[in-house]
């Protein structure tokens, strides 16, 4: 992910580019095209994800009280293929595929969230966790069927995860008979973290991917300043 300016920019109904790399949608799938120089210890990324729906949810879900976020799993079940050429990596099987939007910055209404997207043999489940800037929380627990469709389910009891490194609060929710536990975290920093985890859901235990976003810790102008030294911006 790296930030450019508008001139770098192109959109048509198929395709969104940002630089030299893009998105683009054929009928079938999704392809996306990654053309990028990793920060501090510049290294190129380049390859492309393959992306094929088995699910479509053709409706965005409203995240808070004053309508100003929505959050939209499009492909919420689909079979991925990653060929990276620099590094050579190849990958294949269960993906995800979803997006935030939003009239007002995340940290204007939202202190935190958890989120965690687990694959079952009959779909996904996902369950969504935020707590918004009255402290107020708001629990979404959604099962995505390609045979069935959509349906809600009643959220788990609330499960403790241990913190991050940088000591970022980590939750979730599981069936009374499991205990969920991290494998493995992919991503650690100052105000968000991403990990595996092995937890109970839906009366099975399914390895999930998990997150944990604290906007608290976003807004902080210390994190704000170190932004640039994890995201590239060019201004060129």
């Amino acid at each position: 992910m790296t930030e450019r300016r508008g001139a770098a920019l192109f959109r048509d109904p198929q395709t969104l580019a940002i630089g030299p790399s893009s998105m683009r949608w054929d009928g079938a799938g999704l392809t996306v095209e990654i053309d990028e120089v990793t920060p501090l210890l510049p290294k190129r990324v380049r390859g492309r994800v393959r992306l094929y729906p088995e699910a479509v949810v053709n409706h965005p879900v409203v995240l808070d009280r004053d309508g100003h976020h929505c959050w939209w799993p499009i492909a919420p079940c689909a079979r991925v293929e990653v060929e990276l050429d620099q590094p050579a990596l190849r990958w294949s099987g269960s993906g995800y595929f979803d997006f935030n939007t939003g009239e007002v910055p995340l940290e204007s209404s939202f202190r935190n969230w958890n989120w965690c997207r687990a694959s079952l043999p009959e779909g996904t489940a996902v369950l969504y966790d935020l707590v918004d800037r009255e402290g107020e929380a708001c629990s979404l627990a959604i099962r995505f069927d390609p045979g069935s469709g959509v349906t809600d389910f009643e959220p788990p009891a609330p499960a403790a995860l241990p913190r991050t490194r940088w000591r970022v609060a980590r939750a979730t929710r599981s069936d009374a008979a499991g205990t969920p536990r991290i494998l493995q975290t992919l991503e650690d920093s100052p105000f968000y973290a991403r990990s595996v985890m092995e937890t109970r859901l839906l009366g099975r235990s399914v390895t999930a991917i998990h997150e944990s976003l604290d906007l608290d810790r976003f807004a902080l102008p210390v994190v704000q300043a170190m932004l640039p030294f994890r995201m590239p911006r060019r201004f060129w």
